[in-house]
């Protein structure tokens, strides 16, 4: 027989298995990054992008097949697939311009800016109500993305630093065809068969400017496939394990992970221009999941009050959305990367 404490323990226990794959899964993230950015300064962005995908799809069908998950690959909506697939190249291959121009951690900062995004923009795209506070830190967060921008002197228009926006954006914009996706596909197929489009559209944009691959990049690039792969996996444990507002702001880990190599590999330390930006949008982006959270406790003890199940019901598909938000960031930020 299940006690509150023992219940309590589990969920406990739970937390602490979800809080620590994701802590690895961004880690592993960083990674990837770090290995794209090593290549794109050989190969073009475009191609680069290729390999993200053509190096991670064999180990994600691999792993599918493994688990004997074959029938969860049937994909539904198609079109939905086709655009995910197609906006997945340009996000990927943006973030992937940005970390050639600009340092990890500037990349970085500006690209996390894409949940405040998110949230502006699901109201035109889902009908989601958004209340004043969480538009005043979207505001405030997109200052911290000017204050990392420089918007004075010669470098206001900076190439690295709009890349990284663009893709913050569309990374937005592909997280919410996931919200939208998750009520008809499976996970797997959410994550697959756009991989399978940004692999083969990337690549036939590659091949008329292809860079012949080197015996000494071997190793970058099979890291870029084992590292998206197993951050993909280990995202996914965790969001099992573990509740969206326990973990989403842990993706936040990741700007000192890209400072670390930023240091380590390249010995460039941050701005206090860039440290000042980062911690705005990051408090910005905290305080807009604190507020996500309430929201969703008020309305599941709204609705529990006059049903206890659709209370319970609301809750889950809350789950599914937000799973299905983050496990683009293990395809696509890092499809992406960042």
């Amino acid at each position: 027989m299940r006690t509150p404490r023992s219940e309590a323990y589990a969920t406990l226990s739970a937390n602490v298995r979800g809080i620590v794959a994701m802590l690895a899964a961004v880690a592993t993230f960083a990674v990837m990054d770090l290995s794209m950015k090593r290549l794109v300064e050989t190969y073009p962005a475009i191609q680069v992008t290729f390999l993200r995908g053509v190096t991670s799809l064999p180990l994600l069908l691999a792993a599918t097949g493994l688990l004997g998950r074959w029938g969860d690959l049937v994909p539904r909506r198609w079109t939905l697939h086709l655009v995910r697939g197609l906006l997945s190249v340009f996000v990927l291959w943006a973030f992937v311009y940005a970390v050639k121009l600009l340092s990890l951690g500037d990349a970085y900062a500006i690209f996390m800016s894409a949940p405040l995004v998110i949230t502006a923009l699901s109201v035109p795209m889902l009908g989601e109500r958004v209340g004043w506070r969480r538009w005043l830190a979207v505001c405030v967060g997109l200052i911290g993305v000017l204050v990392i921008l420089k918007p004075s002197g010669n470098n206001w228009i900076s190439l690295g630093g709009l890349a990284a926006l663009a893709a913050s954006i569309g990374y937005a914009i592909n997280a919410l065809t996931i919200r939208i996706l998750s009520r008809s596909d499976t996970a797997d197929a959410t994550i697959v068969w756009p991989l399978v489009i940004l692999a083969a559209a990337s690549g036939f944009i590659a091949l008329p400017a292809w860079v012949p691959l080197r015996l000494e990049h071997a190793a970058w690039i099979a890291t870029l496939g084992i590292t998206g792969a197993l951050a993909q996996h280990l995202m996914t444990y965790a969001f099992r394990r573990a509740t969206p507002a326990v973990l989403a702001p842990l993706e936040y880990t990741a700007l000192a992970w890209a400072m670390l190599f930023d240091y380590v590999v390249w010995a460039t330390t941050p701005s206090l221009r860039m440290l000042a930006g980062a911690a705005i949008i990051v408090a910005s982006g905290l305080y807009v999941f604190q507020r996500e959270r309430r929201v969703a406790a008020r309305h599941s003890a709204t609705v529990g009050l006059q049903d206890p199940n659709a209370g319970k019901d609301f809750s889950q598909r809350r789950r599914v959305a937000e799973v299905g938000r983050t496990e683009s960031n293990g395809e696509d930020n890092r499809t992406l990367g960042s």
